[in-house]
């Protein structure tokens, strides 16, 4: 019994406790410091979402146009066009 629950163990088959590519290493972890925000990051989020706006208004503006292009092209009924 005891050999199965050692292979079972190898193959992690049986929970065990976490290994120590689980657990947190004080040397990696660093306390969140709110006093100084990282400007950094928070340019980078603004700034992306000011781009992702710009681009949505243009691509809606994009698609107004050929919805009225089309549109028109449609109420088009001139004989000597075609």
């Amino acid at each position: 019994m005891a050999a199965a629950l050692r292979v079972a163990k190898r193959l992690r088959l049986v929970a065990g406790t976490p290994g120590l590519d689980f657990t947190r290493s004080a040397f990696v972890a660093k306390k969140n410091t709110y006093d100084q925000p990282n400007w950094f990051g928070v340019g980078l989020a603004f700034s992306t979402t000011a781009a992702l706006w710009a681009l949505l208004f243009k691509q809606h503006n994009e698609d107004v146009m050929e919805y009225e292009r089309r549109k028109a092209e449609r109420q088009h009924k001139c004989t000597g066009c075609s």
